[in-house]
């Protein structure tokens, strides 16, 4: 494990802070808690880095007190491992656990692309294409990082239009985790041009009012993507 880049993580996570700032967060654990799940989604703390728990306040620019309170319960949620006396690892991306995860979203998703096909707006509509023009664009720059941003875009986009909190909720608690291996995997797999196809034919039977065909083709593009995340995480040593 190379070591931590203390100074670009700091300045990565000052700008995350800020942006809670704005949203009006003001409890240092909640902040810390968001700030340090914020650098494992992003790989700016990546699987098995183990960072200390003194460094992670100096990081965040708090006490130890709320970064613990922050750690505990990322450790609940599966993000950490907390090593006694020492600090914290980031815990690796495994197979199985992936797919355990992308058996309950895979399903959800389908449901999300259903209710979104029913309650969505034609404008609404509208901002899922430009998300997938953005896409094309990205792919034009060879921008795998923003492309992967985009694609978490498009798919809380349709879970937004299903407009149902505990949906919501249930995949904004998942989401996190599936963002990671993409993003981890993005430089392995194929060019992801078959997504964007995808996208377009998503959007295409939304507007047709077919909440079946979307429900079905939201779970098929979700099983695929599946299939090549796990395929690349089993290689990897």
């Amino acid at each position: 494990m190379k070591e931590l880049d203390h100074s670009a993580l700091s300045q990565n996570i000052q700008l995350f802070l800020d942006r809670l700032d704005k949203n009006g967060e003001s409890r240092l654990p909640q902040r810390a808690y968001f700030a340090t799940r914020h650098a494992i989604r992003q790989l700016e703390l990546p699987p098995g880095q183990t960072v200390l728990e003194r460094e992670m306040a100096d990081i965040l620019g708090m006490s130890r007190t709320p970064v613990r309170e922050a750690l505990v319960r990322l450790e609940m949620e599966g993000w950490v491992r907390l090593i006694p006396r020492r600090g914290f690892v980031v815990a690796p991306i495994v197979a199985d656990d992936l797919q355990h995860i992308y058996d309950v979203v895979e399903v959800l998703d389908g449901v999300s692309g259903r209710l979104a096909t029913m309650r969505a707006t034609p404008e609404e509509l509208d901002k899922l294409d430009r998300l997938i023009e953005e896409q094309e664009k990205a792919l034009e720059l060879g921008d795998l990082l923003f492309w992967t941003d985009l694609d978490e875009q498009f798919h809380q986009l349709i879970v937004d239009l299903a407009q149902n909190p505990r949906l919501r909720g249930v995949m904004d608690s998942q989401s996190d985790q599936l963002y990671r291996a993409r993003l981890y995997t993005i430089q392995f797999r194929p060019n992801p041009t078959r997504s964007i196809m995808d996208h377009r034919a998503i959007v295409a039977v939304m507007r047709a009012a077919e909440p079946d065909a979307a429900q079905t083709m939201l779970q098929s593009h979700r099983h695929r993507a599946r299939s090549e995340i796990l395929e690349i995480i089993r290689s990897l040593p």
